[in-house]
């Protein structure tokens, strides 16, 4: 004969299983969040990058003159379609920019440093990717200014 006081406690348990598994589930979901985060957040920046040197192997030079936000009708002042020719046409001081890979990604908050690298005997060559308009250019130092940097690893 089962009693007034058998089932005590049972609402208590239950209640105790589904505070459980709420945070179970919430750490999980923090965890996935912060694996993507990590994993996608220079998603833009990367595409854009990956378009620009896809560019210069297909040698469409005006269009990839464009991502570093300039045109031949309204060239950047500081650099002339000449020069980008020069430092990324056939006859560029680095050879094939087939043999270029990437080689190290530094996250900042307003952009991101792509070190690119062309061989053993070859210095690397740093480009930044603009966050805000996703425009390239050289980096302009080889790691986040401090007042730059990104939270976190």
């Amino acid at each position: 004969m089962s009693g007034y006081l058998d089932s005590y406690g049972a609402g208590q348990e239950r209640r105790e299983k589904i505070v459980r598994r709420l945070l179970l589930g919430a750490l999980a979901a923090a965890i996935l969040a912060a694996t993507l985060y990590f994993f996608f957040r220079n998603w833009r920046e990367d595409r854009q990058l990956r378009a620009f040197l896809e560019l210069v192997r297909k040698q469409d030079y005006p269009a990839a003159y464009q991502l570093w936000g300039c045109t031949q009708a309204a060239p950047c002042r500081d650099y002339r379609f000449e020069k980008f020719l020069e430092d990324w046409g056939p006859k560029n001081p680095r050879g094939a920019i087939a043999a270029a890979r990437i080689a190290k990604t530094r996250s900042c908050d307003t952009g991101v440093i792509y070190t690119l690298e062309y061989g053993k005997n070859e210095d690397p060559l740093l480009l930044w990717v603009e966050r805000k308009d996703r425009v390239l250019g050289y980096a302009p130092w080889p790691s986040c200014n401090p007042r730059m940097q990104a939270p976190g690893p």
